[in-house]
């Protein structure tokens, strides 16, 4: 796909599009939907947006930080894709710039005790010029630990063992780092069957990085990693069974390309003995 020149559609555009490769390939047009500006429900929208900011951030070393969603139009294949168009602030100047991302969700499964998979493919500041995307995930160069079944919850015997594998973040760090607050986020999202903007807030108590990366600080930005974490629904117990404290495994990687990363959350235990 292309960026827009001239009178010319992709599925960013919030002006139209020409469905003529969507038609050859027998798919439906994708849908559009506009930001309500105020009291959005679309929580997964802004929880995608912020997944390829977040992406785009680690990537390049940026801290943009995510404002609103604009535009987005969904695409149905083997996956719901969304092609989103959103806006960040730069903290250091105050600017606002415009984005766009497109993530793709595999949706809610058991799969080798995947609950769910959500995979970025495009994360760049808008293009003034033609800029072709690559949707194509190259699963050869992530390393063969992080591919397969999902591990189980890490022991403190297994952390002894192999304290350089493994990085406990301080608490200082925990509540004021928006990547550590989007994966507590995704992996509730998960365990609330992608509901989780009914039960926010989310506190998290503890997070333990798995990775081959070397320095314990860069871990947390490493390519590929296993995020243990343990967090807290902070709602009222009553109305919702998800209140608590709560275990969740993320798995993170990224190909190596531009704008792309995949994010899959653990079964939970109560999930895998339904």
């Amino acid at each position: 796909m292309e960026e827009e020149t001239g009178n010319d559609k992709t599925p960013f555009d919030d002006q139209g599009e020409d469905y003529s490769d969507s038609q050859a390939d027998g798919l439906d047009p994708p849908t559009q939907y506009r930001s309500p500006w105020e009291d959005d429900p679309n929580y997964d929208i802004c929880l995608y947006a912020r997944i390829g900011l977040q992406c785009y951030n680690l990537q390049k070393g940026t801290n943009f930080k995510f404002k609103n969603w604009e535009v987005c139009r969904k695409r149905m294949t083997s996956s719901d894709d969304s092609f989103i168009t959103l806006e960040a602030t730069d903290p250091a100047t105050g600017s606002v710039l415009t984005f766009q991302t497109l993530l793709s969700d595999f949706g809610l499964g058991s799969w080798l005790g995947v609950r769910l998979k959500l995979v970025n493919l495009a994360s760049r500041i808008k293009p003034i010029r033609n800029e072709r995307l690559d949707e194509n995930w190259d699963k050869n160069t992530v390393h063969d630990f992080y591919k397969g079944p999902m591990p189980k919850w890490v022991s403190d015997e297994a952390m002894e063992r192999d304290s350089r594998k493994y990085y406990v973040v301080p608490e200082s760090e925990l509540h004021d780092n928006d990547w550590l607050q989007l994966l507590m986020e995704v992996a509730f999202f998960s365990n609330a069957n992608r509901c989780s903007d009914d039960y926010l807030p989310v506190e998290l108590n503890k997070v333990v990085v798995e990775t081959f990366e070397d320095e314990p600080r860069e871990k947390l930005k490493a390519n590929n990693a296993i995020f243990y974490l343990s967090y807290r629904c902070c709602a009222d117990p009553c109305p919702t069974r998800f209140a608590g404290d709560r275990l969740a495994i993320v798995r993170k990687t990224m190909d190596g390309k531009p704008g792309h990363m995949s994010l899959e959350v653990a079964l939970t235990k109560e999930r895998e003995e339904r």
